[in-house]
């Protein structure tokens, strides 16, 4: 591919700075690709591309289909496809005749980084230490430190923007009872986020405990479970949820991933919107009916000589306490809920499946936070073309404060999902460009989610968020 970014005057402004580049900002940014009058620039603090890189065990699919890629449910056509990437990689008959509609997170993986390796106006090794308002030029200010291939700052930046949109996406959490184990360097405790880093480490030790019953744990049980050897496998797999419970994976229940009711969640109070996003975690944080199976396959199997495996699968588990015995153990203070006993349980090592959360966005907005509306839990507010609600003095310039995977709470439990980056990268886009460069289905879901239709509104860029009337009268 021949590429030619448009040019751009040291000192000009720039129509869009995204800051983090992760699916979705990459999403964004090829989007904006096409659109030549745009001048969009995306900066990220990592050398080089990476997506849950401790996380890309072997055989392990992402949860959604290959649809579900930067760009093909806004733009078919675009040239960042996955189709297109298998094509330039010769890949495409071989993809044809393996008929998979779920492709591995390695494959997902690498395809997203020949999108950013080939994607121009892309800046990594770029950190960004602050965003600003500046009322006198009536731009966001974006200060940076380019990095070297160390890490280390080489040289410090600064650049105008009308626009910005924030992709910094979410990090590992880590219950306050384990953070002193994670914080021990010597302590065989890991996230699942670095798990393959520490993975030769964890077969060696002599027991091995998993914590989480979402997909993560299951797939890391399942992958320490399989080459452990039969009868002596020493492994506890514990998660605070009342069961193993499989994923919500019917179709209909799959159109809670859609945009008809990504705007029906926006509308709702926000006491409303907070009691949903709790009680919906099978939609999102449940397992793979296929691992669920694999799992117990495996366990069958290995009872097939008679005896049961050395494996403790506990559900209705939280760990109250942790600490390390000597310098090899570690003891956990667990209680079942259900029963409301406690017990302990003393392992060689642990890996923590606990997930992952939004990454505040308080640092890198401290600067604009005089600007920020917030709602009565001190979260920024955000439309529902994804703005955050700013002052008017700042919004009237048309200038605006985009954000992407930060909003679950004003957005839902579809915020983390691939399949919608591409819809979410387009509304962006319409309504930064002032036209409709991506037409968008009026209609995405058979399910009717309220008794009154939401017809969704194209805005204009200059075209500032309302405050009034306020959701809850805030």
């Amino acid at each position: 591919m021949t590429h030619h970014p448009p040019h751009h005057e040291p000192d000009a402004p720039r129509d869009l700075v995204g800051i983090g580049i992760g699916p979705f900002n990459l999403s964004l940014a090829a989007l904006a690709h096409p659109l030549t009058e745009l001048d969009a620039v995306f900066y990220e603090q990592r050398p080089a591309f990476h997506w849950h890189p401790g996380l890309l065990i072997d055989g392990a699919t992402i949860q959604v289909p290959f649809l579900a890629d930067l760009v093909t449910l806004a733009d078919p056509a675009s040239p960042w496809t996955f189709l297109n990437y298998l094509k330039a990689r010769d890949r495409l008959f071989p993809f044809y005749f393996a008929e998979r509609f779920h492709i591995q997170r390695a494959e997902y993986d690498a395809y997203c980084r020949w999108v950013s390796e080939n994607l121009p106006g892309l800046r990594f090794g770029h950190q960004i230490d602050a965003v600003r308002w500046n009322p006198e030029r009536d731009l966001f200010e974006v200060d940076f430190t380019q990095l070297d291939t160390d890490g280390e700052a080489e040289a410090l930046g600064r650049t105008y923007t009308r626009n910005i949109v924030l992709g910094i996406g979410t990090e590992p959490y880590v219950p306050d009872p384990l953070k002193p184990l994670v914080e021990a360097p010597t302590v065989p405790v890991v996230h699942a986020a670095d798990y393959l880093d520490h993975r030769d480490t964890l077969l060696a030790a002599d027991h091995v405990t998993v914590v989480g019953s979402g997909q993560s744990g299951a797939e890391i049980f399942l992958d320490l479970l399989r080459d452990r050897p039969t009868g002596h496998e020493k492994l506890h797999w514990l998660g605070r949820t009342e069961a193993f419970a499989p994923m919500e994976y019917s179709k209909l229940g799959l159109e809670h991933f859609t945009p008809d009711y990504t705007r029906y969640f926006h509308a709702l109070t926000e006491s409303v919107r907070d009691r949903l996003v709790t009680t919906q975690w099978q939609l999102h944080k449940g397992i793979d009916a296929d691992t669920l199976a694999a799992i117990h396959d495996e366990l069958y199997r290995r009872t097939l000589h008679g005896g049961w495996p050395d494996a403790v699968l506990t559900p209705g588990v939280r760990v109250r306490t942790a600490g390390r015995i000597g310098t090899t153990k570690i003891e956990l203070h667990l209680e079942h809920i259900q029963q409301n006993t406690r017990s302990r349980l003393t392992t060689d090592a642990v890996v923590l499946a606990t997930g992952y959360q939004e990454r505040p966005l308080d640092r890198i907005l401290a600067g604009l936070d005089p600007y920020l509306r917030r709602d009565s839990r001190e979260r920024p507010r955000v439309d529902e073309h994804f703005r955050l609600l700013l002052d008017p003095s700042v919004t009237a310039t048309g200038s605006h404060v985009y954000v992407q995977n930060a909003e679950r709470h004003t957005h839902g439990i579809g915020t983390p999902d691939l399949g919608l980056a591409a819809w979410r990268s387009a509304t962006i886009l319409n309504a930064l460009t002032d036209k409709d460069p991506y037409p968008l289905p009026t209609r995405t879901a058979f399910t009717t989610f309220g008794l009154e239709q939401h017809t969704p509104r194209i805005p204009t860029a200059r075209q500032a968020p309302a405050l009034t009337p306020l959701i809850d009268g805030r």
